[in-house]
């Protein structure tokens, strides 16, 4: 399974927020229903017979913090990977939301799903 998810960080320009938001937009458009029919997936044995490989694509991939990221994601053996790319787009800038400049940091996150 392999599933797309995009993330906006409106205020703060914080890559960690963007990408944990592209995450659960992209888990929250999947389902595994039917894997214990197909693969004899059991619930005792999902976290380690389920691989979960996450590509986050920020302005700033230096800055993601690989464990927020993997407590976004519900079961498997949990991989990250940080790459350059997202988008930093014109927003508006109100220091007492936390900006730092007037953007906007996007994240894409995609997820790829394997079953042992």
């Amino acid at each position: 399974m392999i599933e797309i998810g995009v993330g906006a960080d409106f205020h703060g320009q914080d890559v960690n927020k963007a990408a944990e938001k592209a995450v659960k937009d992209a888990i929250s458009k999947s389902c595994l229903i039917g894997l214990n029919e197909v693969v004899n997936l059991q619930e005792d044995s999902i976290d380690e017979n389920v691989i979960v490989n996450v590509t986050v694509a920020v302005s700033r991939p230096e800055e993601i913090d690989e464990q927020r990221i993997k407590e976004c994601l519900p079961v498997g053996q949990k991989s990250i990977k940080a790459v350059d790319g997202g988008l930093k787009v014109p927003g508006l800038y109100f220091p007492r939301f936390g900006d730092k400049d007037n953007s906007i940091e996007i994240a894409v996150a995609c997820i790829e799903v394997c079953v042992k």
